[in-house]
């Protein structure tokens, strides 16, 4: 359900991709990723996205705070019913970025690079504990297969399946018409295989503001949750489960104009270039 750097496993997969008109950052996409994730080397461990947007730093992860069923709230409203923290500054400033950002994100040290490459030279600022090994093959398959992408290398230490708060960030996206979600799969620390199906178990959601009425499904959401953190979320969703047969490898991507027509049926594989 994704990619790590060394086995691991993950079930229970929840990405949503949403596009929405921020009141400060303009038209970005925001992307919440969710797994339960269980180390299965003898050391630290991490998993890999590979994010379709311009550079991101620090600023660009939300903190989801006590709301951490946000994403499950999503699969709640779409979901087939049985019968009987601060305010984020704007990435976009004169501030330099560095080559790899390096901070703490719930359960992970997260290392931020447009260079996949650049990142073990970056590695010494994980604490020992979470620092994973490094196959330079994994990240040479980055630099080669997702050359304009974002790298966020999410390191963690848990040897007992553990379901971590949502990953939630918002991103300038290299294609705004496009919504993209990353869902490579390879769990053995290596590069993974384009060309090999993988089963899957994920659920996959999207949003937009820019919705027609009646579209999609009401989220629920806690009536605590911070006005800032509400501004990245959908009032609705749309989205299907996937994890009755094996797929191709790949991402899952969207058009914007076929969600406004709520046909899900055009959602496809999207394998690395």
């Amino acid at each position: 359900m994704c990619i790590s750097m060394a086995p691991a496993g993950f079930s229970g997969t929840t990405v949503y991709a949403g596009r929405r008109h921020h009141p400060e950052h303009g038209l970005i996409h925001v992307l919440g990723y969710q797994n339960t994730s269980v180390n299965l080397a003898t050391g630290p461990n991490a998993m890999l996205l590979h994010l379709p947007a311009l550079p991101m730093a620090r600023e660009n992860f939300l903190s989801v705070g006590t709301s951490d069923d946000i994403l499950e709230r999503m699969v709640d409203a779409v979901r087939p019913i049985p019968v009987a923290a601060p305010a984020t500054m704007d990435w976009m400033s004169w501030e330099p970025v560095p080559r790899v950002a390096v901070f703490d994100h719930d359960v992970y040290t997260v290392l931020l690079a447009r260079d996949a490459t650049a990142i073990p030279e970056a590695l010494y600022q994980v604490e020992p504990r979470k620092r994973p090994r490094l196959d330079p093959r994994l990240l040479e398959f980055y630099a080669e297969r997702y050359p304009c992408h974002t790298i966020a290398v999410c390191c963690f230490d848990n040897g007992d399946a553990q379901r971590a708060k949502p990953l939630l960030m918002w991103y300038e996206p290299l294609d705004p018409d496009q919504l993209t979600l990353p869902a490579l799969d390879c769990h053995t620390g290596g590069p993974p295989d384009p060309d090999a199906e993988v089963p899957v178990d994920h659920w996959v959601l999207f949003g937009t503001d820019e919705a027609p009425e009646g579209w999609g499904e009401p989220v629920d959401y806690p009536a605590g949750m911070r006005h800032m953190l509400r501004g990245f979320l959908p009032d609705t969703v749309m989205g299907a489960y996937y994890g009755q047969e094996a797929l191709p490898n790949g991402d899952f991507t969207l058009a914007h104009e076929d969600l406004l027509a709520g046909d899900l049926d055009r959602v496809r594989r999207l394998r690395p270039v």
